[in-house]
């Protein structure tokens, strides 16, 4: 059994990218994998189809069913905010303990678990709890994505203090290639690599390369 939270330094940066790219790797390799996306916010109940989790199923050949959706996201809102919030406006709220369960019987299962967080590190699950409090209690180690926009370096550096300062175990750190960026992809990600104590690795959206790899030492 073997877990691995995908978590960013931001939201709309690359997780669902990498996440994608994992499964299908695994699933090349022979290797039998999940994929969970457990939070899920700007969901539209009505147009199932066209989110993340849908890809997710997809990629593992389920369809978008409604007990599909349920096990791969059960906790799911419509406003395209961070969850505490999203939440709030439903009148809901995200059971810390239940999601951490939740997880935690997904992992128990043979093969590759992969958990898709929400936002980057330290978004806000609940009035108390963040994504990182989520990544600590599971206690699996996390590839962190961060862009190869102006501003990534701050922002990937401090998720990754923020991820350290809590013993979580960090694979990879993951520069996935932005939209604009002021200087080749390469150059951000040897920056990250002189700061970072894990393998860095630069990844373009046109003939990325294989992250299986970066799962071998587990």
């Amino acid at each position: 059994m073997t877990t691995v939270f995908v978590t960013s330094s931001g939201t709309e940066i690359g997780k669902t990218f990498v996440t994608l790219r994992l499964i299908e790797e695994l699933q090349a390799a022979g290797r039998n994998v999940r994929a969970l996306k457990p939070v899920a916010s700007g969901f539209d109940e009505e147009r199932p189809n066209g989110n993340d989790t849908a890809l997710l199923l997809r990629a593992q050949g389920l369809d978008v069913t409604p007990a599909n959706l349920d096990a791969a996201s059960p906790w799911r809102f419509a406003a395209p905010v961070s969850p505490d919030m999203a939440a709030a406006r439903e009148h809901r709220a995200i059971p810390f303990a239940a999601l951490v369960a939740h997880c935690q019987t997904a992992m128990q299962r043979p093969g590759t678990t992969l958990i898709e967080g929400i936002g980057g590190v330290m978004v806000p699950i609940d009035a108390q709890h963040t994504v990182l409090d989520w990544i600590a209690a599971l206690g699996a180690p996390a590839l962190l994505v961060v862009g190869s926009y102006l501003g990534t370096l701050s922002h990937g550096l401090t998720a990754t203090a923020a991820l350290r300062s809590r013993g979580v175990r960090l694979l990879a750190v993951i520069v996935s290639e932005s939209a604009e960026q002021p200087v080749p992809l390469e150059e951000t990600a040897a920056a990250f690599a002189r700061f970072v104590p894990a393998p860095v690795v630069a990844l373009p959206r046109a003939a990325p390369l294989p992250l299986l790899p970066l799962l071998e030492a587990l």
